[in-house]
Order: structure tokens, then sequence, then C-alpha cells
């Protein structure tokens, strides 16, 4: 009886074992396609170039590749001055000005009031603190009005030119009750002003949400400026000033305003997209232009 009963627990045993055997593991239980690792040679963050970041959200560009013009539509300024191409770039080539600027004397369609709610601008600058003087990088102006509807400013009066590692961003914007939000990086402002920084500005119109970027990293101090009235607005007309505002341009001041001066440094890759750009994708941006690309 006891034979009988080993017998058939060993039975059972080799039964179990053939089974485990003869049932492989599955390394592919979802059915995922195949990955091939050539696919990704030379790709930095998943992207072979800066220009596969979200492609379809974005509104304007200028890579300055021996060219002023906006490249989404083709627009040329309509003036200029102290601008130049150099070939330290990110990219092919940068603009270079000298107390200058680009100015678009255009109504862009992408820039209407119904048609850009949440945004996101990435470039990259060369530029030094000068001690007197602020500096406009880009702004989204109103004929006739000082402040535009998107101010990206820096701070560079805040420190003389001896300081080359303290950078201020200090951009702003103007909202649906008339007023402006600001937002500004007064605690993570060390980089390196002897070489290119990636600058990023996001803006979440669900949320109230405006983030300043340096370099990947996130330092804006002030990044929640509400919602209702502190929504923001793009007031038409408007015209794009790349390096100064009016009063930096003959013949179109509007004010007795002298905090700014027309630019002094470089910029490249000018991207402007009508969405918040992800975390991930800010950083991709950095790690490509790092690389080139």
């Amino acid at each position: 009886m006891k034979f009988a009963q080993i017998k058939n627990k060993l039975a059972a045993a080799l039964l179990l074992t053939a089974t485990v055997m003869g049932c492989k593991p599955d390394g592919n239980p979802n059915n995922l396609p195949s990955v091939d690792a050539s696919n990704y040679v030379g790709k930095i963050d998943g992207f072979s170039s800066s220009d596969e970041v979200y492609p379809d959200n974005l509104i304007a560009y200028w890579s300055f590749d021996d060219t002023k013009n906006e490249l989404k539509t083709g627009t040329a300024p309509g003036s200029s001055a102290g601008d130049s191409y150099a070939t330290d770039a990110v990219r092919g080539k940068s603009l270079s000005l000298a107390a200058g600027y680009l100015y678009f004397p255009t109504q862009f369609q992408k820039f209407k009031t119904d048609s850009i709610k949440s945004w996101s601008i990435s470039t990259w600058i060369k530029i030094r603190n000068n001690g007197s003087k602020r500096t406009m990088l880009f702004q989204l102006a109103r004929p006739g009005v000082f402040t535009g509807n998107i101010n990206f400013a820096l701070n560079t009066q805040s420190y003389n030119a001896a300081n080359d590692s303290v950078l201020r961003i200090n951009p702003t914007f103007l909202t649906i009750g008339g007023g402006t939000q600001d937002n500004l990086n007064n605690v993570l402002d060390k980089t390196k002003l002897t070489e290119w920084i990636h600058i990023v500005l996001t803006y979440d119109y669900t949320t109230g949400v405006f983030n300043n970027w340096m370099n990947g990293v996130k330092v804006g101090n002030f990044p929640n400026r509400g919602t209702g009235n502190n929504l923001f607005k793009s007031y038409e007309p408007n015209e794009i000033i790349i390096g100064s505002n009016y009063n930096g341009i003959p013949g179109k001041s509007v004010s007795s305003d002298v905090t700014f001066a027309p630019m002094t440094g470089q910029m490249d890759e000018l991207r402007i997209f009508n969405r918040t750009l992800p975390d991930a994708f800010i950083k991709a941006l950095y790690n490509l232009g790092k690389a080139n690309k």
C-alpha cells in the first residue's frame, strides 16, 4: 500500500516536472513589436535633431543660417540694425547683434488672439551683463504700446560685464484683465556667460503656470500666475521684435523709458510653439543643442 502511494507521488512529480519544462516562459507577453537597436544609433533622447520636437506645434522658427526670415511663413523683417551672422553657433550660423535688432511689422496669423493660448519659446543665447540696460530677446509687441503681449527680457543691468556667472531671466506677459504677470530666477541663476545658454519659457493656459528654464533646469521662482483675469492674452494687432523693443528702433519710440537697450550678443535657434512643452522635451532640446543637432 505504501509502495503504491510512493509510486503515485513519484509519477505526479515527474508529470509536473515535464509540464513545467514543456512550458517555456514567454518573453513578450504583450506581443510588443521587436526593437531594432540600429534605429536609435546617433539619437539623443529619442530624436535625431531639434527639428523633430513637436514640429506640428511649431508656429515660428528662426534658424539664422544666413537668413533673418521667419522660416514657417518666409516673412522677412521690415527693418534691422547692427545684425550679422556668426559661425560660432549651436547649429549652422547664429545671429550676432551689436546694439541691434530685427523688426517684423507684420501681424502673424499664429499670434492672433484666438490662435495662441498656451505657448513655449526656446532659444540659445550668448550674452554678457552690462551693468546699465536690460535686454529684450523677443517681444510680441503691440504697436504704440511699450509693454508687449510677451516680453522675453533679461536683467542684464543687474551686474557689470565683469560678472560672467549670473544670468537673470525676467520675462512678462499681458493678461486678460489688462495687467502683467512675470517670473524671475533670482536664486537658480548661476551659469557660464562665456558659453551658449539654452533658455525656454513655457506657459500653460489651463493652469496659469509660467516657467523659466535654463540649460535643461526649471529655474523660475514664481511659476503660479493664476487663472481668470490673470490668464495670458495676445492683444491685436501685434508685431515681432527680436533684440529690442520699440524704444530701440529709430522712429518707433513709444515712451520715455530708457531701461532697455538694443541687444549686444548672439542668438540661435529661436523656436515658438503653441503648446506647453513637457519637461522631457525641454531637456531633449538642450541635449540636442549641445550636440549641434
